[in-house]
């Protein structure tokens, strides 16, 4: 049986308009998870959703327990798993509101916990890390993406920075020569701890700015509209990914 997880960033801490049936606070062998996990159901499906950042959006990237929401996700039997992540676009054609399922990634993080081999009680294991998303799962997310007239820009590679500051515009140029079109903080190590515990992963990056030194004038600014334009997007989609998944 395929169980359906969300993991909420940036702009989705919640999803209001569905039904909250349980509310699981679990423990981890890794610590507490962000938030406890929340099971929504829908008219037509349900799914497990976690908050990244915290109830109230207060956990900085780098501080968050990626090994503990893993794992709890996978406590609670979930298989899927969509993380929804804002991020901010490099090349031109990734402009605020858009979405995209990235196909790869480059990992620029230091210092975060980014395995579960950390001892005798999880061995050590090298994952297959190419590609770094599930290629069955991207597919089902793509279709119902066709289904929900939801446009989604799937050739895209996602660099991975520390935060929580926003970068240079050097750095957005180094991620340009990389080969890197779109920029977030959150992605790693959760895409590879997911791989380490068995889990479908997928993320849905939703453009909120233009990257640094790409345009001219304050990245803030457009955040807020784009945001909004993007989980409108959003939830379209996962109204319709929780209506066929199963």
């Amino acid at each position: 049986m395929s169980v359906l997880g969300v993991i909420g960033g940036t702009g989705l801490n919640r999803i209001d308009g569905v039904t909250i049936a349980e509310t699981r606070a679990l423990s981890t062998p890794w610590g507490l998870p962000s938030a406890p996990a929340q099971r929504l159901v829908w008219s037509n499906g349900e799914c497990w959703f976690l908050p990244r950042h915290g109830e109230g959006h207060t956990i900085a990237p780098h501080r968050i327990n990626y090994r503990a929401n893993i794992h709890a996700l996978a406590m609670l039997g979930v298989t899927d798993v969509l993380s929804v992540a804002a991020v901010g676009g490099i090349d031109p054609a990734n402009r605020p509101g858009d979405l995209a399922l990235p196909e790869d990634l480059i990992d620029y993080t230091w210092g975060r916990a980014h395995t579960f081999a950390d001892g005798v009680e999880a061995p050590l294991r090298h994952v297959e890390f190419a590609p770094p998303f599930d290629a069955r799962w991207r597919r089902r997310v793509l279709s119902a993406a066709g289904e929900a007239g939801v446009t989604l820009d799937d050739r895209a590679i996602l660099g991975v920075t520390q935060g929580p500051r926003l970068e240079t515009a050097a750095e957005i140029r180094r991620l340009a020569r990389d080969g890197c079109t779109l920029v977030g903080m959150t992605s790693m190590p959760e895409a590879a701890l997911a791989v380490e515990a068995g889990l479908a992963y997928s993320i849905l990056a939703v453009v909120v700015n233009p990257a640094a030194g790409t345009v001219d004038g304050s990245i803030h600014a457009a955040i807020e509209a784009s945001l909004d334009a993007g989980m409108v997007q959003v939830r379209r989609l996962l109204d319709r990914l929780v209506a066929v998944h199963g």
